[in-house]
């Protein structure tokens, strides 16, 4: 990751030299200082616990009115090999989104895709009346796929190392793992792509309204 294809500066919003995420790097490490904690007190594949701590679980969220549940089951996982899967891809994606978007906008993006996933998910789970506990940032991190590729469209193939091709494989063979696989919420992972890539475009043309034409 050290060869870039650069459009000029100032124009995509992000910076060659200057590679520092710092806010992506926080929400990595709130992740796994949460998943210690109730590792330390419990375990994060019980759910009751979960629960607890503020998992998704849609009868609490409806009746309860507990609707914070739709954030925070965003910085739960099941597992370490949840936790790890999860965070090994937002470290190699969402720093290249935060350059694009800025620290600000990032965080705001990327806090937008966990509830709205996360909403999307309670309202079919509550709809068919499937008492699943869900939990776990792939929701979030399926929007950071989708607004970089939205950025990659609009940036002509390519946002700093990362190429159409290769995002567009990500996006593909991660969705097939889901659906191949048992316990994965795929409804929070497609709704997740979707909102990112809506919410990239809305932030591009807010940026060329004003002006500022960044990325």
């Amino acid at each position: 990751m050290n060869v870039y294809r650069y459009g000029g500066p100032g124009r995509y919003g992000y910076n060659p030299v200057k590679r520092m995420s710092p806010v992506n790097t926080a929400i990595i490490a709130v992740n796994v200082i949460v998943f210690i904690i109730i590792e330390l007190i419990g375990s994060t594949t019980d759910t009751g616990l979960m629960i607890r701590w503020g998992a998704s679980y849609w009868p609490l969220i409806r009746y309860g009115h507990e609707y914070w549940r739709l954030l925070t089951s965003a910085f739960l996982h099941f597992g370490l090999e949840h936790l790890f899967s999860n965070m090994i891809i937002l470290a190699f994606i969402g720093d290249n989104l935060e350059r694009a978007l800025g620290k600000v906008q990032y965080l705001i993006f990327y806090l937008l895709c966990a509830v709205g996933s996360g909403a999307v998910s309670y309202g079919v789970n509550m709809l068919t009346g499937d008492n699943v506990v869900s939990a776990g940032a792939s929701g979030a991190i399926f929007g950071v796929a989708g607004g970089i590729l939205f950025l990659i469209i609009k940036n002509r193939g390519v946002l700093e190392d990362l190429t159409f091709f290769q995002i567009g494989m990500f996006i593909l063979f991660t969705l097939y793992q889901g659906m191949r696989s048992r316990g994965v919420d795929n409804v929070a992972h497609f709704s997740g792509l979707v909102i990112g890539f809506c919410l990239a475009a809305l932030f591009w043309n807010a940026k060329n309204i004003r002006g500022q034409r960044r990325w």
